[in-house]
């Protein structure tokens, strides 16, 4: 999927898009990958000695990735968005460094009416830096 495929699915925007490049994807799981790159925004404050990716920042790319897996559950002409409702069990560890690149994975485990339940695993070098599940519903565009 190409970075405008991307934009098109989802409303994030740089510099708080999270996901680079789509590698396989089907109707129920997605496989990202982000680099982060030494100058991202949040390096310059966040641990600026021993810079660190912020685990929030890794939730949230496994986040945008569901919702890019969620855009093709909706209706086009649907003027809602999936915005994220609950995060539970979630285990960081290990670090994410500048010029990582990460693997993001998610998987759709249930739908209940206009709910989403996911799991994510976020992975760099083949191991875990963040595991969780979270669920997403839809809310209006513009509210």
């Amino acid at each position: 999927m190409s970075r405008s495929e991307i934009l098109a699915a989802i409303p994030h925007r740089p510099p708080f898009l999270l996901v680079d490049e789509i590698v396989e994807q089907d109707e129920q799981r997605i496989l990202c990958r982000k680099t982060f790159t030494p100058d991202e925004w949040f390096f310059a404050g966040h641990y600026p000695e021993y810079p660190v990716v912020p685990g929030v920042l890794l939730c949230e790319a496994a986040m945008q990735a569901g919702a890019v897996l969620l855009a093709q559950h909706l209706d086009a002409t649907d003027e809602q968005v999936p915005v994220a409702a609950r995060m539970q069990d979630v285990r960081f560890k290990r670090m994410v460094r500048p010029g990582e690149t990460v693997e993001i994975a998610v998987e759709i485990t249930e739908r209940v009416s206009k709910a989403w339940f996911l799991s994510a695993r976020v992975s760099s070098g083949g191991k875990a830096a963040v595991t969780f599940e979270f669920a997403c519903t839809l809310a209006p565009k513009g509210e």
